[in-house]
């Protein structure tokens, strides 16, 4: 039960936090951001748990790929099947079918910093361990 109670967590400030951020930037968010950034969060928990003899810059690296291959993913469900709209980065620099792009692969790089330390931090407060910031 703990464990779920966990994962919950993690997948509910993944998703809290992130819909928080793109509305003060961006003025709105949707649904399937929401669900994507939990997700984001849960993978980076369990692979930052898993391995935690890693660095900071190769957990940011993990993040970007991370939350990049999973905007991928969502973004040909919801923006491309769907029809939804949420986003489209066609006008930016090297995008991939308008649904990636290196200026938001950069910006998932830093998000996955505090992403990081939250993971820790939360890791900690489950396993009755210390608290080192990533």
């Amino acid at each position: 039960m703990s464990r779920l109670k966990e994962h919950t967590i993690i997948f509910l400030l993944g998703g809290v936090i992130y819909s928080a951020v793109e509305v003060i930037f961006r003025g709105y968010t949707h649904w399937s951001m929401t669900l994507t950034a939990g997700i984001s969060l849960l993978i980076m928990y369990r692979h930052f748990d898993a391995h935690p003899e890693e660095g900071i810059l190769t957990r940011c690296l993990f993040g970007m790929v991370t939350i990049t291959t999973l905007e991928f993913i969502a973004g040909c469900i919801f923006n491309i099947a769907l029809n939804y709209d949420v986003w489209d980065y066609s006008d930016m620099y090297l995008n991939f079918m308008g649904q990636i792009c290196p200026t938001f692969c950069a910006a998932w790089f830093l998000i996955s910093l505090p992403a990081a330390i939250i993971c820790e931090y939360v890791r900690s407060r489950f396993s009755g361990g210390e608290f080192i910031s990533a």
